[in-house]
């Protein structure tokens, strides 16, 4: 999209706030509204299918986590696989992406519907879609260069990253066995939405609920279970 074409555009105020974000402008912003769309303002376009930002989503987290997989790998050259496996989740995490949208201040652009009641993920979701149409739209070295660039080395500490815990699940599974407490992640519950399943678990220990975790991924439910219970426990 030229100079002339961006003034004259009715999208001109999002390619400015977009410039403003990604350091460059979009040449295809048809690819970042839809990024910008969350479920519960989208519109049907066949089959059910909605014209919403899950399937970029699912495409930018793959490319955040395959991005993001060869920066520890290169920074951390000595590590085994399992610090480059816990680093890669610490900075792809939910939490994380939530907190990253809101820093960009791409929160103020999604489009929902207010109705709705808040959907946990909505930001962490359209961070991840922002990626997917960067990918489509300006190819992967753009992409990378925007998750390094503007997203790791600006809006993260890897150095306190490194030494914060995040795994939940293994502090909570350790103090339950010092206390010789009974501890079991129990499925509360799974629901549709969309096309993806989502799941509810319980963090039980003695048989009482300490804990939920709702995520589409069960590993990630269990971890935000684990977090919950963690909290009320005291032992964070």
């Amino acid at each position: 999209m030229g100079l002339l074409s961006r003034f004259f555009s009715k999208d001109k105020a999002l390619l400015s706030s977009l410039n403003n974000m990604l350091g460059f402008y979009p040449s295809n912003i048809n690819l970042y509204k839809s990024a910008l769309r969350h479920r519960s303002a989208a519109t049907e376009i066949k089959n059910g299918i909605k014209n919403s930002n899950e399937r970029l989503e699912y495409l930018g987290d793959a490319i955040l986590g395959a991005v993001v997989a060869d920066y520890v790998f290169k920074k951390f050259p000595y590590k085994e696989e399992g610090f480059l496996t816990e680093m890669r989740s610490k900075i792809v995490s939910r939490e994380s992406n939530n907190k990253l949208c809101r820093k960009l201040g791409l929160d103020a652009l999604i489009q929902n519907n207010p109705d709705n009641s808040p959907n946990k993920s909505m930001h962490g979701d359209a961070f991840e879609a922002l990626i997917g149409a960067i990918y489509l739209d300006k190819g992967y070295r753009v992409c990378r260069r925007f998750i390094i660039g503007r997203i790791i080395q600006h809006h993260l500490d890897i150095d306190t990253l490194e030494n914060t815990e995040t795994n939940f699940k293994s502090r909570l599974i350790e103090w339950a066995q010092r206390e010789r407490k009974a501890f079991a992640f129990e499925l509360a519950e799974e629901s549709e939405n969309g096309n993806r399943r989502l799941i509810s678990i319980h963090a039980m220990v003695d048989g009482e609920v300490l804990g939920t975790g709702q995520d589409y991924s069960k590993k990630k439910a269990e971890q935000i279970a684990a977090l919950d219970a963690c909290k009320k426990l005291g032992i964070l």
